[in-house]
C-alpha cells in the first residue's frame, strides 16, 4: 500500500470512531435531560429510567433533536411544568458537554 492509501485508510478509520462516539455521546445526553426532566415530572427511580428510555427513543423518529424537545415541551405541558422549548434546549447544550465527557471516561 502506498503512503496516501495508508493516510486514507486512517482518515476513514478516525471519521467511523468520530461517527461513534458522536452517537454515544448524543443517546448519553438525550438520556441525561430525560433524566433531568423526570425530575421536573415528578418521576423518581424506575419511573424516571423509564421516562428517560422514551426520550432516547424519541430522538429517533427525525434528523436532529427537535424531536426530543417536542416532546418533552408536550410531556411538560401535559403535567403543568412551566418550561420553554429554549429551556429544555439549554438543558440539552449543557448536558452534552457532560455527555461528551462520561463517553471519553468510558
Amino acid at each position: 500500500m502506498t503512503s496516501i492509501q495508508d493516510r486514507e485508510k486512517a482518515f476513514e478509520a478516525k471519521f467511523a470512531l468520530d461517527e461513534e462516539l458522536r452517537f454515544k455521546a448524543e443517546a448519553r445526553r438525550n438520556k441525561l435531560v430525560g433524566l433531568w426532566a423526570a425530575g421536573l415530572l415528578g418521576k423518581t427511580d424506575g419511573d424516571a429510567e423509564a421516562y428517560a428510555r422514551d426520550v432516547v427513543a424519541a430522538d429517533f423518529e427525525e434528523v436532529g433533536h427537535e424531536d426530543v424537545v417536542r416532546k418533552i415541551k408536550a410531556d411538560f405541558d401535559a403535567a403543568g411544568v412551566v418550561r420553554s422549548e429554549d429551556d429544555i434546549r439549554v438543558q440539552m447544550i449543557e448536558l452534552l458537554a457532560v455527555a461528551i465527557a462520561q463517553v471519553e471516561a468510558g
